[in-house]
């Protein structure tokens, strides 16, 4: 698979949905790490990141425009040691409260499948980044129904042992646009992460997201030698 350019890659559709990408900077000093929202109902684009006290969460914007919270209120990003969680849902805290039992990623997410918001089943996609002892390692999965068949749900992890410097992976969560949504199909995407610094970095991711349907960007940058992190929040809603 050739490496292709992210943020084209995030351009090409108008809506990919809810996107990761995990990665290694070009210099190889730095685990990469982005998470990004859209809405096409007022209810999914009346959010905002905010802070917490292990990661991000997201927030009502005008809570009095809050409709059904169930999907779209959770903490996208957790931290659990030296491994940082990110994830497009509430899988977040099982993966999260499992790994601290002592359960691995892949067997946390055994418990949960793809969201049930019919007739798009939405995959939930999830990764997990460890940066230990200077050397760093990453994993990603996406559970899914078949194609559109919520009867049965399948579970693909994909593991990266030595992230290769200058290179990630992207997953999201759709295709592109349509009614129902087609879920994100194939491996994740192999990109070109690049050598900017993390807010030359999180503007790129922005600006190639599309202005329309966009909500919020979060971008980390981990120091794979001391685990130091450096994080950025862009919200459309201000």
């Amino acid at each position: 698979m050739k490496a292709v350019s992210l943020t084209q890659e995030i351009a090409s559709t108008s809506y990919p949905g809810r996107g990761i990408v995990l990665g290694r900077s070009a210099d190889g000093t730095k685990a990469v790490i982005a998470y990004f929202i859209m809405g096409r109902s007022e209810n999914s684009r009346n959010r905002i990141f905010v802070e917490t006290e292990d990661g991000i969460k997201t927030e009502a914007f005008d809570p009095s425009k809050l409709v059904d919270p169930s999907l779209i209120i959770y903490a996208p990003v957790r931290v659990l040691g030296n491994k940082t969680i990110v994830t497009n849902g509430d899988q977040t805290d099982t993966i999260y409260d499992l790994m601290n039992q002592q359960l691995t990623f892949e067997q946390a997410l055994r418990t949960r499948e793809f969201e049930p918001d019919e007739p798009n089943y939405t995959p939930r996609i999830s990764g997990i980044v460890k940066c230990s002892g200077g050397k760093m390692n990453y994993a990603m999965s996406i559970l899914k129904s078949a194609d559109g068949n919520p009867e049965c749900c399948e579970r693909y992890t994909f593991t990266y042992d030595a992230p290769l410097s200058g290179k990630g992976r992207f997953i999201h969560t759709y295709m592109g646009d349509g009614n129902p949504l087609p879920s994100f199909e194939g491996e994740p995407t192999l990109v070109e992460i690049g050598g900017d610094d993390i807010d030359a970095f999180a503007s790129k991711v922005w600006e190639a997201l599309d202005s329309d349907n966009k909500v919020s960007l979060f971008v980390r940058y981990i120091d794979i030698a001391t685990g130091k992190a450096d994080s950025r929040i862009i919200n459309k809603n201000k």
